[in-house]
């Protein structure tokens, strides 16, 4: 697997992960949609690209209208013909204690982390089923295992996509789609800047994990080296890696731990 000539459809391309698996897929010759709000964020990531840019196409979309991405997926769809793979990379993050985060800001939080990767996975499946062929790509996160604060909701929306994508692997196995959850620590992209506070507000700021993380590219190749070796699941980063199995050997001692780390 090399991914050359596959067709592949990444959101949240516009920045972090998703731009820097852009970059990666489009050196292996990949056919490419990249996807995010940003359509001018968009055009300047495919300009960065070497080389020849006709494979790349741009399809700005906002996973929180859900009700578009049924149209954008028949617009996807007959770019290239077909999609082989979804790379659901797009989403939101939060910096706020639970008791302080409006209702509206949770419901904003899920609506694009779990509902809008839901509805685009369930546009895409019918197709990828019918030529019994597709992979489906999902960039989760190591809080999808366990929570901390400031997190509640974020951690809320990734432990979700686990439920409904570990069933989903289970469903499609006999149309050949395969399931790969992925799971990044710290990376040092800008999602703690654009994290929600209680109020709706963008944090503002980077993080020291974030500043101390693991860069966009390297990562965006342990993701491909992930997939071509056939992980359902996997987890990339530092240290912060080392909570997920702590939580399964020894919970008790996690929460101890989480309950004294700087966590924002």
């Amino acid at each position: 697997m090399n991914f050359k000539n596959s067709v592949i459809w990444i959101t949240g391309a516009s920045s972090g992960i998703g731009e820097a698996l852009t970059y990666a897929l489009h050196e292996r010759n990949a056919r490419l949609i990249i996807s995010s709000r940003r359509a001018e964020k968009l055009e300047e990531v495919k300009n960065k690209c070497a080389g020849n840019k006709d494979n790349i196409y741009v399809l700005p979309l906002d996973l929180a209208d859900t009700e578009s991405l049924t149209q954008k997926t028949e617009e996807a769809l007959r770019v290239f013909g077909h999609i082989d793979y979804l790379f659901n990379n797009g989403g939101i993050s939060q910096r706020s204690l639970a008791v302080e985060t409006d209702i509206d800001v949770i419901r904003n939080i899920m609506e694009v982390n779990f509902f809008g990767t839901i509805a685009l996975t369930k546009a895409v499946l019918p197709s990828m089923m019918e030529r019994e062929k597709g992979h489906i790509v999902v960039t989760s996160s190591v809080m999808g295992k366990f929570g901390t604060r400031m997190r509640s909701t974020y951690a809320a929306s990734k432990h979700a996509l686990h439920g409904w994508f570990d069933s989903l692997r289970q469903e499609v196995a006999v149309q050949n789609i395969d399931v790969t959850l992925v799971c990044p620590g710290f990376i040092k992209t800008n999602v703690t800047v654009n994290a929600l506070k209680g109020d709706g507000s963008k944090l503002g700021e980077m993080s020291k994990g974030q500043q101390n993380g693991m860069s966009p590219d390297a990562c965006a190749r342990k993701i491909l080296a992930g997939i071509e070796k056939g992980k359902e699941e996997f987890y990339i980063g530092g240290k912060e890696v080392w909570a997920v199995w702590l939580k399964r050997l020894a919970p008790r001692l996690l929460n101890k731990v989480l309950r004294k780390s700087n966590v924002t």
